[in-house]
Protein backbone atom coordinates (compact mmCIF):
# COMPACT_ATOMS: atom_id res chain seq x y z
CA UNK A 1 0.00 0.00 0.00
CA UNK A 2 1.38 3.37 -1.04
CA UNK A 3 -0.69 6.73 0.12
CA UNK A 4 -0.17 9.86 -2.09
CA UNK A 5 -1.32 13.39 -0.61
CA UNK A 6 -0.60 16.42 -3.50
CA UNK A 7 -0.42 19.65 -2.58
CA UNK A 8 0.69 23.03 -3.94
CA UNK A 9 -2.25 23.97 -5.93
CA UNK A 10 -3.86 27.41 -6.22
CA UNK A 11 -5.30 30.32 -8.03
CA UNK A 12 -2.16 32.10 -10.39
CA UNK A 13 -2.90 34.35 -13.33
CA UNK A 14 -1.47 33.12 -17.04
CA UNK A 15 2.48 33.20 -17.46
CA UNK A 16 2.91 32.85 -13.72
CA UNK A 17 4.23 29.36 -11.93
CA UNK A 18 3.24 26.80 -9.60
CA UNK A 19 5.21 24.20 -7.85
CA UNK A 20 3.39 21.52 -6.73
CA UNK A 21 4.35 18.51 -4.69
CA UNK A 22 3.36 14.99 -3.44
CA UNK A 23 4.34 13.33 -0.48
CA UNK A 24 4.39 9.81 -0.52
CA UNK A 25 4.53 7.04 2.84
CA UNK A 26 3.52 3.84 3.09
CA UNK A 27 5.75 0.61 0.93
CA UNK A 28 9.23 2.27 -0.19
CA UNK A 29 9.15 5.19 -2.23
CA UNK A 30 12.20 4.31 -4.16
CA UNK A 31 10.36 1.05 -5.61
CA UNK A 32 7.95 3.32 -7.80
CA UNK A 33 8.26 5.42 -10.75
CA UNK A 34 5.89 8.77 -10.23
CA UNK A 35 3.80 10.71 -12.51
CA UNK A 36 1.46 13.34 -13.04
CA UNK A 37 -1.95 13.62 -14.74
CA UNK A 38 -4.30 16.19 -15.05
CA UNK A 39 -7.93 16.35 -15.48
CA UNK A 40 -9.89 19.36 -16.96
CA UNK A 41 -14.17 19.22 -16.23
CA UNK A 42 -15.67 16.97 -19.10
CA UNK A 43 -12.40 16.05 -20.44
CA UNK A 44 -10.18 12.72 -19.79
CA UNK A 45 -7.53 12.35 -17.30
CA UNK A 46 -4.22 12.89 -19.12
CA UNK A 47 -0.45 12.45 -18.38
CA UNK A 48 1.98 15.02 -17.84
CA UNK A 49 5.14 13.93 -16.37
CA UNK A 50 6.64 11.29 -14.96
CA UNK A 51 10.31 10.24 -13.84
CA UNK A 52 11.56 7.39 -12.68
CA UNK A 53 12.98 5.55 -9.33
CA UNK A 54 15.85 3.92 -10.49
CA UNK A 55 17.67 6.67 -12.82
CA UNK A 56 15.83 9.44 -12.70
CA UNK A 57 14.44 9.44 -16.17
CA UNK A 58 11.76 12.07 -17.00
CA UNK A 59 9.07 12.04 -19.74
CA UNK A 60 6.81 15.15 -20.79
CA UNK A 61 3.77 15.54 -22.61
CA UNK A 62 4.43 17.51 -25.47
CA UNK A 63 1.93 20.44 -24.06
CA UNK A 64 4.01 21.31 -20.92
CA UNK A 65 7.78 20.26 -22.14
CA UNK A 66 9.64 23.20 -21.99
CA UNK A 67 7.40 24.40 -19.30
CA UNK A 68 6.79 21.80 -16.17
CA UNK A 69 9.70 19.94 -14.75
CA UNK A 70 9.06 17.12 -13.03
CA UNK A 71 11.92 15.50 -9.62
CA UNK A 72 11.70 13.86 -6.86
CA UNK A 73 13.44 14.06 -3.33
CA UNK A 74 13.77 10.52 -1.87
CA UNK A 75 15.15 11.60 1.32
CA UNK A 76 11.89 13.48 2.12
CA UNK A 77 9.66 11.03 -0.06
CA UNK A 78 8.66 13.76 -1.95
CA UNK A 79 7.68 14.39 -6.03
CA UNK A 80 7.41 17.54 -7.63
CA UNK A 81 6.01 19.38 -10.77
CA UNK A 82 7.38 22.59 -11.61
CA UNK A 83 5.14 24.43 -13.15
CA UNK A 84 5.89 27.93 -15.28
CA UNK A 85 4.40 29.77 -18.06
CA UNK A 86 1.11 28.85 -16.90
CA UNK A 87 -1.80 28.54 -19.58
CA UNK A 88 -5.57 28.90 -18.90
CA UNK A 89 -5.86 25.52 -20.78
CA UNK A 90 -3.41 24.43 -17.65
CA UNK A 91 -6.33 24.32 -15.55
CA UNK A 92 -7.26 21.23 -14.31
CA UNK A 93 -7.03 19.01 -11.16
CA UNK A 94 -3.65 17.48 -10.95
CA UNK A 95 -2.68 13.73 -9.81
CA UNK A 96 0.20 12.29 -8.65
CA UNK A 97 0.40 8.25 -9.09
CA UNK A 98 2.88 5.44 -8.34
CA UNK A 99 3.41 2.76 -10.62
CA UNK A 100 5.80 -0.12 -11.87
CA UNK A 101 7.46 2.07 -14.69
CA UNK A 102 7.06 5.41 -16.27
CA UNK A 103 4.29 5.66 -18.35
CA UNK A 104 1.76 7.90 -19.97
CA UNK A 105 -1.61 5.68 -19.13
CA UNK A 106 -3.65 5.55 -16.10
CA UNK A 107 -4.00 2.19 -16.47
CA UNK A 108 -0.23 1.84 -15.94
CA UNK A 109 -0.54 2.97 -12.82
CA UNK A 110 -1.62 1.36 -8.84
CA UNK A 111 -2.16 4.16 -6.63
CA UNK A 112 -3.44 7.76 -7.13
CA UNK A 113 -3.28 10.88 -4.60
CA UNK A 114 -6.73 13.07 -4.19
CA UNK A 115 -5.96 15.94 -6.44
CA UNK A 116 -4.84 19.46 -5.86
CA UNK A 117 -7.23 22.31 -8.23
CA UNK A 118 -4.60 24.17 -10.14
CA UNK A 119 -6.61 27.55 -11.80
CA UNK A 120 -5.27 29.95 -14.37
CA UNK A 121 -6.52 33.01 -15.41
CA UNK A 122 -6.89 35.05 -18.57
Amino acid sequence: QVQLVESGGGLVQAGGSLRLSCAASGRTFRSYAMGWFRQAPGKARDFVAAISWGDFNTAYADSVKGRFAVSRDNAKNTVYLQMNSLKPEDTAVYYCAAGPRVAASTYDYNYWGQGTQVTVSS
